[in-house]
């Protein structure tokens, strides 16, 4: 699909600006560069070229729709949609707008609401072939998969060499059973792009359903020559490979896919079990630990571990394992069975029959309902736990649990303090997002030479540039006899090296000349802060991040998972932020740092807070629309935390797509 609607922008791309903008040259600058910045693929840049020209005329439908094309491949589907939306009410007969946003409608997984849009698209131009390769993507993703292959018929007689559409109704028919005219299609999108890796990965796919490996391997072998980073093909591949006993080839696959995607807990899963096989118990434990720190929900993880501690006479270890998985799943008889005799093996005789009874009558229930209807919702007493798990819809059986395996675990970073530095040029910000303050000027024209200001890190300096802002400093200092920016300069210049002692003996000098200046308070607030964090790292306990667990709810916790965390005070600094604000309400930065801190704290609510008032004061604050973002995903109100980081997006905070990716966009 992806390279169909690269091909369909690419053309889209090409046509004029909307008239309403042809006579103002400078708004045609601002869309042809937007637009080349587009077609180049560099979508971040082709954002801030549409963000001046929305300003400039807010009428432009056609710069939302390119707007919102950016957004879309950087994966924002949130924007995209809301970018979509506008250029609708704008242009209500826009096509390709309906179009688009059915696109990121299906994206989202609101399958239904993309259908309507595409008969709205479909009544408008019924010639366009690729609303009806959308809209047969949208009853593919409803389950309609015989309307689903009669979209893709008409797609095809539109675009007959078009490989994208035969591996998708192949695909369909294979959900019909039809393996045969599965294969078939599969064949001829690979007959018509012998470059498109994706036919090859799915005939694979299709040879591993049909026990074929050594076409199977054949296939993802070709597929992986053409693109060497998917890991879905490295994965698939081991599949096969441990289906014909080359368990060593798998391993090495599975580690390939692990160096591509470090937290895909399935790929740790399968590992684990091929380990085990060949006894390498001490590795797989260590795989199975790793899986549950990304997804420690999931039953079948805790069972298999318990196996491997059974294996090395931990029983106790065993035990906690086996209970967690009961716990998770109340009716797992197995789990009761083997519970039992690790039990036995502890000498706790009396629990190993609680439980062994409670295990027989499990399995009676079980019998019972198979012998009422055939089936039953108790099938572990036959399941084999301990087969690879080809396909992660196998982890979403409601027998076990509704978690996905592969839900990854990302530990996540603010952005980082506001703080006052030197030798800090006026750097050429896009004027929407320049932000005025009257003590930020005063500094600026008073500094001089030394250069000082805000900025949002501290400068990247060699030993040597350091020295020289320190003579620097110490000479505009001598000049004046006393100077409060002086002493704050070089308290700030002291901070970047870690001397914090120091720094904090010029902040109070600094404070002592100009008691009323709310930016020593700000600055001496960093270094104070920064201070209580490389303490805790010396004590290998590290600043608490926010970390979004596998089904996107959250925690706070150290970078190091293992440790005890210390909780560390940021009272002096938080007390300095409060003064600063005191002295200058309007100081959007202040807010923005104590958001910082207090998020820090684990005070969420009260960080929220202080990240409102700062987008009050300063409503293009990309760095606080993010911050609030991931604190409102992590208090679970994911809604409104992406919307947030979206707009991060928008003003150019280029962290904000990967986090989309991962927390933004709905799991299929």
């Amino acid at each position: 699909m992806k390279r169909y609607l690269l091909i369909l922008l690419f053309s889209l791309c090409l046509l004029p600006l909307a008239k309403q903008a042809s006579a103002q040259i400078s708004k045609e600058y601002f869309f042809i560069r937007g637009t080349n910045e587009l077609v180049e693929r560099r979508y971040a840049n082709a954002i801030g070229y549409f963000n001046v020209l929305i300003k400039a005329d807010t009428g432009l439908h056609d710069a939302y729709f390119r707007r919102a094309i950016a957004k879309y491949n950087l994966g924002d589907m949130i924007g995209a949609q809301a970018d979509f939306n506008k250029a609708i009410s704008l242009n209500p007969v826009f096509t390709y707008a309906y179009f688009y946003r059915a696109v990121v409608l299906n994206s989202m997984g609101s399958h239904t609401d993309a259908l309507k849009d595409l008969e709205i698209a479909v009544e408008l131009r019924p010639e366009v072939p690729g609303l009806y390769y959308i809209r047969g993507i949208s009853y593919f993703s409803l389950q309609q998969f015989n309307k689903a292959i009669d979209d893709f018929n008409k797609f095809l007689r539109y675009e007959p060499k078009a490989s994208e559409g035969y591996i998708n109704r192949g695909t369909s028919k294979l959900f019909l059973k039809d393996t045969l005219a599965a294969l078939e299609d599969y064949n001829r999108a690979i007959q018509l792009n012998r470059f498109d890796p994706d036919g090859y990965s799915r005939r694979g796919r299709l040879y591993v359903m049909q026990n074929k490996q050594d076409l199977a391997l054949k296939d993802f072998n070709e597929a992986l020559k053409l693109d060497t980073t998917n890991s879905v093909n490295y994965y698939f591949r081991a599949i096969a490979e441990y289906e014909k006993n080359n368990v060593a080839a798998a391993l090495k696959d599975l580690d390939k896919v692990l160096e591509l995607d470090p937290y895909n807990a399935l790929t740790l899963f399968n590992r684990a079990i091929m380990l085990s096989q060949i006894g390498s118990y001490d590795k797989a434990l260590g795989d199975y630990t790793r899986a549950l720190e990304i997804n420690s929900g999931n039953v079948l993880i805790y069972y298999n571990r318990a196996a491997i501690y059974m294996q090395k006479q931990m029983y106790r270890n065993a035990i906690a394992d086996y209970s967690k998985a009961i716990e998770l799943y109340p009716d797992f008889a197995n789990a009761y069975l083997n519970r039992s005799y690790a039990k036995q093996q502890s000498k706790d005789l009396r629990g190993a029959k609680i439980d062994q009874d409670v295990a027989q009558k499990k399995i009676a229930e079980h019998q019972s309902k198979l012998d009422k209807s055939g089936s039953s919702d108790l099938a572990d007493t036959s399941y084999n736990f301990n087969k690879l798990v080809a396909f992660d819809a196998d982890f979403g059986n409601k027998n076990f649990t509704n978690e996905m395996l592969q839900y990854q675990r990302v530990d996540i970073k603010l952005q980082p303090q506001f703080r006052l530095a030197v030798g800090i040029p006026d750097s050429k910000i896009d004027l929407s997002r320049k932000y005025f303050n009257a003590n930020v000027e005063q500094l600026k024209q008073q500094s001089g030479s030394l250069q000082a200001g805000i900025t949002a890190e501290a400068p990247k300096r060699t030993d040597e540039e350091h020295k020289l802002y320190l003579g620097k400093t110490e000479r505009y200092i001598d000049s004046l006899g006393h100077s409060g920016i002086g002493y704050a300069a070089k308290a700030s210049l002291l901070t970047e090296k870690n001397q914090y002692n120091n720094s904090l003996s010029f902040f109070k000098q600094a404070i002592a000349e100009e008691k009323n200046n709310p930016l020593y308070y700000f600055a001496r607030s960093v270094a104070e802060s920064e201070m209580v964090d490389f303490i805790s790292s010396i004590e290998s306990n590290s600043m608490q991040t926010i970390v979004l667990e596998s089904d996107q709810t959250t925690s706070v916790q150290p970078k190091t998972k293992h440790e005890i965390r210390t909780t560390y005070s940021y009272d002096d600094a938080i007390e300095d932020l409060n003064a600063t604000i005191a002295l200058d309400p309007t100081f959007c930065y202040a807010y923005y740092n104590r958001g910082n801190l207090k998020c820090n704290s684990n005070q969420m609510p009260e960080a929220i807070d202080d990240y409102v008032k700062a987008i009050e004061l300063y409503p293009n604050f990309a760095e606080a629309y993010y911050n609030r973002g991931l604190v409102q995903i992590f208090m679970q109100d994911t809604e409104k935390g992406c919307l947030d980081i979206s707009k991060s997006g928008e003003l150019g905070i280029k962290e904000a797509y990967n986090i989309i990716k991962r927390y933004c966009t709905p799991k299929r």
